[in-house]
């Protein structure tokens, strides 16, 4: 019973990327009249059932978590500029956004899946996702059109990632068998992340879809896209090979808020970038998928 539930999960992801390609039109529609909040609260809902099972006494920052940091913001300038010569700037800010994304909602939800320390990723998605929204707005200014801000960046991380924090301690300290029983039903998080990622890959579809680019610039944005997947989760897993959990460093560095810089690169960029972190949600979900049947192997 146990590997045919692991058999599902390693199909579940690619299969949620099809329907939502295939309904992205519907799907887009529910979006609009949702005033684009559901997927927000999808994943304020799965975040808050896996924060239940995290202890805040815990939480330590670690030196890992600065040199996932470095890497996010400096490998992001370093990929902007030798990408620029080779491909042009359109290509080069989808390239820099996919790096300086943070760390994706979700990876504490696969994390916790593959048996990463829930502790180190929740501290550093925490710590990566404020960091970004005091960063971002300056590397946006330099190399995009200058009008991102903090507030703006922080309106997008608060209610989706802090709040769900917050309230999952709150229960703890105040009713902690609430707090338990919640965590002991953590496997939702997968189902509502997987409805989630429907609801993105349909709203990313149409997009694509909809926007006149050219072609040959849509393929170099998702090909760059692939290429820094694969570069960045072999990095975490190395970092996270130093510091005792590859899995939690594979995850913190490679699985990204996509959403969040699909929504930067359509505001501040040129928008034809936001094609590369789109295809990166494809990817990495594609790893995720892999990885997931990985660990239901050894089990």
């Amino acid at each position: 019973m146990a590997l045919s539930k692991q058999s599902f999960r390693s199909v579940a992801m690619p299969m949620a990327m099809v329907v939502g390609a295939l309904l992205c039109r519907p799907l887009a529609v529910v979006e609009e009249v949702t005033a684009h909040m559901l997927t927000p609260l999808l994943i304020a809902s799965m975040l808050f059932i896996t924060f239940c099972r995290v202890d805040i006494k815990t939480m330590r920052l670690k030196m890992i978590h600065l040199w996932m940091l470095l890497v996010q913001f400096v490998g992001c300038v370093v990929v902007y500029y030798a990408t620029l010569p080779l491909l042009g700037e359109c290509v080069a800010q989808g390239a820099m956004i996919c790096v300086m994304a943070p760390i994706a909602m979700a990876a504490v939800v696969i994390g916790g899946m593959l048996g990463a320390d829930l502790n180190t990723m929740a501290t550093y998605s925490l710590i990566c996702n404020i960091v970004t929204a005091a960063i971002a707005p300056i590397i946006l200014h330099a190399f995009g059109n200058g009008s991102c801000t903090f507030a703006e960046i922080a309106g997008r991380v608060i209610p989706t990632l802090v709040a769900p924090f917050v309230v999952a301690q709150l229960l703890r300290w105040l009713t902690p068998k609430v707090a338990a029983a919640i965590a002991a039903r953590s496997s939702i998080s997968f189902y509502l992340w997987l409805t989630a990622l429907i609801l993105v890959l349909g709203r990313t579809t149409a997009f694509i879809l909809d926007t006149d680019a050219d072609p040959l610039i849509e393929v170099e944005l998702a090909l760059v896209a692939l290429v820094l997947c694969i570069a960045q989760f072999s990095i975490g897993r190395l970092l996270g090979r130093l510091a005792g959990d590859v899995v939690a460093g594979g995850q913190c560095v490679g699985q990204k808020n996509t959403i969040l810089v699909v929504w930067m690169s359509l505001n501040f960029l040129n928008p034809v970038s936001s094609v590369a972190p789109t295809a990166y949600i494809v990817w990495q979900n594609l790893v995720n998928s892999y990885q997931v049947y990985k660990a239901g192997k050894r089990r």
